[in-house]
């Protein structure tokens, strides 16, 4: 492939992370910081009733979720560190 395509495909991927990729990571970690708060309030608020195994389970999903996003994040900035891939997003990317 030529340089100039290649700067192109370069260009367009890091595009892609910027304005598609990193918004989607963003929403994820913002809607599994949310849910785990919400489950840790209701269980909370919630201790006296039977639903506690219910509210337990809420709460790790909460932390399964952000787990995922961690590593979700993790494996965007190896690759595109690995291909060197630049993004200039203002949150995930250098």
């Amino acid at each position: 492939m030529p340089a100039t395509k290649v700067t192109a495909v370069t260009d367009l991927l890091g595009k892609i992370a910027t304005y598609i990729l990193n918004p989607l990571i963003i929403l994820g970690f913002t809607v599994a910081t949310i849910f785990l708060f919400y489950g840790i309030a209701e269980m909370i608020w919630k201790s006296d009733s039977s639903d506690l195994e219910k509210n337990r389970t809420n709460v790790k999903y909460g932390v399964i979720g952000l787990f995922i996003m961690f590593s979700v994040y993790g494996i965007l900035r190896i690759t595109l560190e690995t291909f060197g891939i630049a993004c200039n997003g203002r949150f995930f990317c250098s």
